[in-house]
């Protein structure tokens, strides 16, 4: 099994900033990509950016350009830097570690809330 605890969600006014952490213990894979995922009430969960354990990343087209994702694989932490925060950001934010063949294990954090004011 593998644990993730969240950090860094909260309110902040549209513009404004936040630095979500994710920190992953426990039965952890050499190889894993770890990620970011949030859902708005009423949507579906959706990707917002994702790492490898290399330092590729991809992210959603709404936070290209606003956000950045970042690894310390010493740590087994994965960050999120939001910038130019928007009010369509609210949402339930959840940290993503995949790992083993063809990464078929997937583990989530709890979630972290992060509510943008406009």
């Amino acid at each position: 099994q593998v644990q993730l605890v969240e950090s860094g969600g909260g309110l902040v006014q549209a513009g404004g900033s936040l630095r979500l952490s994710c920190s992953a213990s426990g039965n952890l894979f050499s190889i894993a990509t770890m990620g970011w995922y949030r859902q708005a009430p009423g949507n579906q969960r959706e990707l917002v950016a994702r790492i490898t354990h290399y330092g590729s990343a991809d992210y959603a087209d709404s936070v290209k350009g606003r956000f950045t994702i970042s690894r310390d694989n010493a740590k087994n932490t994965v960050y999120l830097q939001m910038n130019s925060l928007k009010p369509e950001d609210t949402a339930v934010y959840y940290c993503s570690y995949r790992g083993g063949v063809r990464e078929s294990y997937i583990y989530w954090g709890q979630g972290t809330q992060v509510t943008v004011s406009s």
